[in-house]
Protein backbone atom coordinates (compact mmCIF):
# COMPACT_ATOMS: atom_id res chain seq x y z
CA UNK A 1 0.00 0.00 0.00
CA UNK A 2 2.87 2.28 -0.73
CA UNK A 3 0.77 4.14 -3.28
CA UNK A 4 -1.87 5.18 -0.75
CA UNK A 5 0.75 6.65 1.60
CA UNK A 6 2.48 8.45 -1.24
CA UNK A 7 -0.83 9.89 -2.46
CA UNK A 8 -1.65 11.17 1.05
CA UNK A 9 1.72 12.90 1.33
CA UNK A 10 1.40 14.38 -2.16
CA UNK A 11 -2.09 15.68 -1.30
CA UNK A 12 -0.62 17.53 1.67
CA UNK A 13 2.14 18.96 -0.52
CA UNK A 14 -0.35 20.03 -3.20
CA UNK A 15 -2.51 21.73 -0.57
CA UNK A 16 0.46 23.64 0.80
CA UNK A 17 1.49 24.65 -2.74
CA UNK A 18 -2.13 25.58 -3.55
CA UNK A 19 -1.92 23.42 -6.70
CA UNK A 20 -5.63 22.89 -7.39
CA UNK A 21 -5.12 20.85 -10.58
CA UNK A 22 -2.81 18.32 -8.95
CA UNK A 23 -4.99 18.20 -5.85
CA UNK A 24 -8.04 17.30 -7.95
CA UNK A 25 -6.22 14.37 -9.59
CA UNK A 26 -4.76 13.13 -6.32
CA UNK A 27 -8.10 13.22 -4.54
CA UNK A 28 -9.62 11.20 -7.38
CA UNK A 29 -6.91 8.56 -6.94
CA UNK A 30 -7.35 8.51 -3.16
CA UNK A 31 -11.12 8.15 -3.55
CA UNK A 32 -10.74 5.29 -6.08
CA UNK A 33 -8.34 3.43 -3.78
CA UNK A 34 -10.67 3.89 -0.82
CA UNK A 35 -13.63 2.64 -2.85
CA UNK A 36 -11.65 -0.40 -4.00
CA UNK A 37 -10.60 -1.23 -0.44
CA UNK A 38 -14.17 -1.10 0.82
CA UNK A 39 -15.98 -2.66 -2.14
CA UNK A 40 -16.52 -5.94 -0.30
CA UNK A 41 -14.69 -8.05 -2.89
CA UNK A 42 -12.06 -9.11 -0.36
CA UNK A 43 -9.28 -8.62 -2.92
CA UNK A 44 -5.96 -7.54 -1.47
CA UNK A 45 -4.72 -4.09 -2.39
CA UNK A 46 -1.46 -5.06 -4.09
CA UNK A 47 0.60 -3.22 -6.67
CA UNK A 48 -1.20 -4.85 -9.62
CA UNK A 49 -4.59 -3.75 -8.29
CA UNK A 50 -3.29 -0.21 -7.71
CA UNK A 51 -2.06 -0.09 -11.31
CA UNK A 52 -5.45 -1.30 -12.56
CA UNK A 53 -7.19 1.44 -10.58
CA UNK A 54 -4.87 4.12 -11.98
CA UNK A 55 -5.31 2.82 -15.54
CA UNK A 56 -9.08 2.88 -15.13
CA UNK A 57 -8.96 6.48 -13.91
CA UNK A 58 -6.81 7.53 -16.86
CA UNK A 59 -9.11 5.72 -19.31
CA UNK A 60 -12.19 7.44 -17.86
CA UNK A 61 -10.56 10.83 -18.14
CA UNK A 62 -9.44 10.20 -21.72
CA UNK A 63 -13.01 9.29 -22.65
CA UNK A 64 -14.29 12.48 -21.00
CA UNK A 65 -11.57 14.49 -22.71
CA UNK A 66 -12.63 13.15 -26.08
CA UNK A 67 -16.24 14.15 -25.44
CA UNK A 68 -15.28 17.62 -24.22
CA UNK A 69 -13.08 18.20 -27.27
CA UNK A 70 -15.91 17.16 -29.62
CA UNK A 71 -18.26 19.56 -27.86
CA UNK A 72 -15.73 22.42 -27.93
CA UNK A 73 -15.59 22.62 -24.12
CA UNK A 74 -11.95 23.60 -23.75
CA UNK A 75 -12.50 24.71 -20.13
CA UNK A 76 -13.46 21.16 -19.13
CA UNK A 77 -10.91 19.55 -21.46
CA UNK A 78 -8.07 21.40 -19.72
CA UNK A 79 -9.13 19.99 -16.35
CA UNK A 80 -9.21 16.44 -17.74
CA UNK A 81 -5.72 16.84 -19.28
CA UNK A 82 -4.35 18.07 -15.95
CA UNK A 83 -5.85 15.13 -14.09
CA UNK A 84 -4.55 12.64 -16.68
CA UNK A 85 -1.05 14.08 -16.30
CA UNK A 86 -1.24 13.87 -12.49
CA UNK A 87 -2.51 10.29 -12.45
CA UNK A 88 -0.07 9.04 -15.10
CA UNK A 89 2.83 10.19 -12.92
CA UNK A 90 2.02 7.26 -10.60
CA UNK A 91 1.91 4.63 -13.36
CA UNK A 92 5.02 2.66 -14.38
CA UNK A 93 6.94 4.04 -17.33
CA UNK A 94 5.31 2.64 -20.49
CA UNK A 95 7.34 0.42 -22.80
CA UNK A 96 8.40 1.78 -26.18
CA UNK A 97 6.93 0.09 -29.27
CA UNK A 98 10.24 -1.72 -29.90
CA UNK A 99 10.46 -3.01 -26.30
CA UNK A 100 6.81 -4.09 -26.41
CA UNK A 101 7.27 -5.96 -29.72
CA UNK A 102 10.36 -7.72 -28.34
CA UNK A 103 8.58 -8.84 -25.16
CA UNK A 104 5.50 -9.98 -27.08
CA UNK A 105 7.65 -11.87 -29.59
CA UNK A 106 9.38 -13.64 -26.70
CA UNK A 107 5.99 -14.59 -25.19
CA UNK A 108 4.69 -15.89 -28.54
CA UNK A 109 7.86 -17.94 -29.11
CA UNK A 110 7.87 -19.25 -25.52
CA UNK A 111 4.26 -20.43 -25.83
CA UNK A 112 4.80 -21.86 -29.34
CA UNK A 113 1.71 -19.91 -30.39
CA UNK A 114 0.55 -20.45 -33.96
CA UNK A 115 -2.22 -18.48 -35.56
CA UNK A 116 -5.15 -16.54 -34.21
CA UNK A 117 -6.49 -19.52 -32.23
CA UNK A 118 -3.75 -18.86 -29.64
CA UNK A 119 -4.33 -15.11 -29.37
CA UNK A 120 -6.37 -15.39 -26.15
CA UNK A 121 -3.68 -17.42 -24.41
CA UNK A 122 -0.93 -15.03 -25.53
CA UNK A 123 -2.92 -11.94 -24.52
CA UNK A 124 -3.71 -13.42 -21.10
CA UNK A 125 -0.06 -14.02 -20.34
CA UNK A 126 1.04 -10.72 -21.88
CA UNK A 127 -1.44 -8.75 -19.80
CA UNK A 128 -0.20 -10.44 -16.62
CA UNK A 129 3.46 -9.86 -17.39
CA UNK A 130 3.13 -6.36 -18.83
CA UNK A 131 0.37 -4.99 -16.59
CA UNK A 132 0.52 -1.22 -16.49
CA UNK A 133 3.47 -1.02 -18.84
CA UNK A 134 1.63 -1.08 -22.16
CA UNK A 135 -1.71 -0.13 -23.65
CA UNK A 136 -3.85 -3.28 -24.02
CA UNK A 137 -5.15 -2.12 -27.41
CA UNK A 138 -1.63 -1.69 -28.73
CA UNK A 139 -0.65 -5.07 -27.26
CA UNK A 140 -3.57 -6.76 -29.01
CA UNK A 141 -2.61 -5.21 -32.35
CA UNK A 142 1.03 -6.31 -32.04
CA UNK A 143 0.03 -9.85 -31.00
CA UNK A 144 -2.37 -10.04 -33.95
CA UNK A 145 0.44 -8.93 -36.30
CA UNK A 146 2.79 -11.56 -34.83
CA UNK A 147 0.26 -14.38 -35.12
CA UNK A 148 -0.91 -13.68 -38.68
Amino acid sequence: MALEGKINEDIKAAMKAKDAAKLRGLRAVKNAILMAKTDGSGDAMDEDREIQILQKLVKQRKESLSIYEKQDREDLAVKEREEIETIQAYLPKPLSDEELKAKLTAIVNDMNAEGMKDMGKVMGRAQKELAGKADPGKMAQFVKDLLL
